[in-house]
Order: C-alpha cells, then structure tokens, then sequence
C-alpha cells in the first residue's frame, strides 16, 4: 500500500537536498507555502551552498567585502545591490574577478593592492551626465566591483619609469617602454574630456579611455559605448584618430539590453587576459628589481624554445598596435620580438666538458612573416638593450 507524503512530511535532511536542487528563486516561493517550509528554507547552511555555488562566498559578505550576520542576508544583499543587471552577467563578472585577484595575490600581491573598491552607482551615473554616455552593463559591472586601479601613490612610481603595477602589462625595447592599467571613473572623465577634444571625434561617438599606460610611453584604450567595442590607438591616434579594435564584432551581444547574455570589447578582453595569465601564457617578471607583468609569451606556440649544448633560447614576439598604422603597407602591423638565453642547471656541455658559464659572440636571427623573411640579423654579441 503506497501512501503519499507531503513535503511538510519529510525529514529536514530530504528537505534541504530538495530545496539546494530548487535553487535560491525557487526556495523562497516554497517557502510561502507554509511555516514548517519557511522554516527549512531559512536554514543558513542551505544559503552557504547557494552563495557558495553562485557567488563563491566561503563567508558570508556584501559585494564591497564587509561582514553580514548569516548567508541569507549576505545573497539577499547581494541581489538587491545588483538588481538592475541580468544576474548570470553578474556572477560571470564576479567570476572574472575572483580568478584574477586570486592570480594576482599568488603572483603580483603589489599590483593587487592597487585595486580600488567598486565605484557606487551614482560614480557611474555622475561619469554618463558629464561625458553624455551610456556605460555597457557589463563595463558598469566591471567597475562596481572595482573602479580601476589607484596609483596615485608614490611608492608606485619611479622617476623614470612610472608605475611597474597595470594590471594589463606591458613590454620594452630600445626606448620604448609600455605599462597599461585600468583607469579609475574620475581619471576616466579627466582623460576622455581632455583627449576626445583634441582628437576632434564627433559628440555623438561616444568613445571613452578607459585603460593607458602609466609610463612615458603613449598607449589608450578607448571604449565605444554605443556598441561596446573596445579600440587601442595606432601610431596615427592624434593625426587622424586611427584605433584598431581589440576583439571581433561578432562576439559582442546585447550591450544595452537586459539579457542574460551581453558581453562587449571590455569584458572579453580582459577575461582573455586573465585566462592568459591563468595558464602561464604571459607572466610576471623582474628587471632590474622591478616587477611587471610582460606580455611576451612564454608558451608555445606562441613562444618558440630550443636548447643547444646546455642553452636554452626562447623567443616570442608581440603586437605592437602604438606603432602600427593601417594607413600605408608599410609598418602596418608591427612587433616587438623577445629572445632569452639562460643556462639549463647542468651547464653548457660542449665537446663533453661542462662550463658554468659562457659569452655570446655573435647572434643570428631570421625574423619570418608568412614564411617570407622579413629581417636577417647577424651580428656580432647582442646591443645591450632590456626587454620586458
């Protein structure tokens, strides 16, 4: 004889797996069903899973990191602090910035420092009156969580150099010397004012610099927020305001309506930064006891090694769009080339003698583009010069 038992009739234990299984939507409109319901669905340990599962919380907090009393109240917070965007937009954006902060305290704790607090909703709205914009909500997200990074402080900067911390990176040869971070919403309407003016786009253009470099070396990023792509300035930005766009325009979605799967040139670009740092691609690394993140790959394929008697040699390349100009053929695309030699630690083996050390004589590169050699250089020992 079968007899059919209500949910009021379960155990707590089946209860909570029941209601983990809802989801946190659906376990509030269960619990108005009745008392003993409302009861089982404000068990705290049940709200750990849902902000563990969505949110990544291990303690219960708001969205600015400050304590709350239990889990429920911290989602319930959570949701209301963001109630005017698609919630799976913000947990992807929440997302993004767990994996880079965690990658930043294990490898460059300095550069995560400089993080600032999320701006309010109001900073945003203040940055849309003055510059006449309409942010895309997902670069609204980016800079809730936090409003760019603060190097204002003056242990972040060298007399020569400007700050080593941008978040994006950079690299160096000769003379040139690149270090781009995120800017925070008052830098944001400083250097969009300024620089819109001065490189004569229309009103109705919308772009504003949201990243650029902290060192003496020019590089600007620019936001379209009409239609969320995001451009890098050429060689030719203050002649003829030439920028290239920095991802493909089919992947930007629905940057200013409420579905659940918007995404412009800011997002993407920076979830594909950090996945890059995430897997090794580029890293950290110090010259000269200075600290930054370089964006010469250390991976193939984009970065080639050999070894030869005991010596490693790898050599990668980056593009180099400040230097670029899609005007002419000539230099349209240019890059930068990285090549490092290091000692394996059993030495330089030659003749089956082992040396702890040895001198470069004479270098031979053979630079190709699309299999055509571009450069031929063959020269004695190297000139000297850093890279990044």
């Amino acid at each position: 004889m079968e007899t059919e038992v209500g949910l009021d009739g379960l155990g707590d234990l089946a209860l909570n797996i029941i209601l983990s299984k809802l989801g946190p939507t659906d376990t509030v409109c269960v619990s108005c069903v009745s008392k003993s319901l409302r009861l089982s669905a404000s068990d705290d340990s049940l709200w750990a899973q849902f902000c563990s599962q969505e949110l990544h919380l291990s303690i219960p907090q708001d969205h600015q990191g400050n304590p709350v009393s239990c889990f429920k109240a911290a989602y319930q917070l959570w949701r209301e602090a963001f109630a005017m965007y698609p919630w799976p937009l913000v947990k992807r954006v929440k997302r993004f910035w767990d994996k880079l902060k965690k990658w930043l305290s294990n490898n460059f704790p300095e550069a995560e420092a400089t993080l600032r607090r999320g701006a309010s909703e109001s900073d945003i709205q203040q940055l849309q009156t003055i510059l006449k914009v309409k942010l895309p909500s997902p670069t609204r997200l980016l800079y809730r969580f936090h409003d760019g990074q603060d190097l204002t402080v003056e242990e972040h900067w060298t007399a020569s150099f400007g700050s080593s911390l941008g978040i994006i990176g950079g690299y160096s040869f000769y003379h040139h010397l690149v270090n781009v971070y995120l800017l925070p919403i008052s830098q944001v309407i400083v250097e969009t004012r300024g620089l819109v003016r001065h490189l004569g786009f229309s009103s109705r253009s919308k772009y504003i610099v949201v990243a650029a470099s902290s060192t003496y070396s020019e590089k600007l990023f620019f936001l379209n927020c009409n239609n969320g792509q995001l451009y890098v300035g050429t060689k030719n930005l203050f002649m003829g305001g030439e920028m290239i766009q920095c991802v493909p325009n089919t992947l930007l979605r629905s940057v200013h309506d409420s579905r659940d799967q918007q995404q412009d040139g800011m997002l993407l670009w920076l979830e594909e930064h950090g996945r890059r740092l995430e897997k090794g691609i580029i890293k950290v690394r110090e010259e000269e006891d200075v600290r930054s993140i370089s964006l010469f790959p250390e991976l193939p394929p984009l970065c080639s090694t050999a070894v030869t008697n005991g010596l490693q040699v790898r050599a990668s390349a980056v593009f180099v769009p400040e230097f670029a100009g899609m005007e002419g053929e000539a230099d349209k695309y240019l890059y930068a080339y990285s090549i490092r030699m290091s000692l394996l630690p059993e030495g330089c083996i030659i003749n089956g003698t082992t040396f702890s050390s040895c001198q470069l004589n004479r270098r031979h590169w053979i630079i190709r583009a699309n299999e055509d050699i571009v450069s031929d250089v063959n020269r004695e020992a190297v000139i000297g010069q850093v890279t990044m």
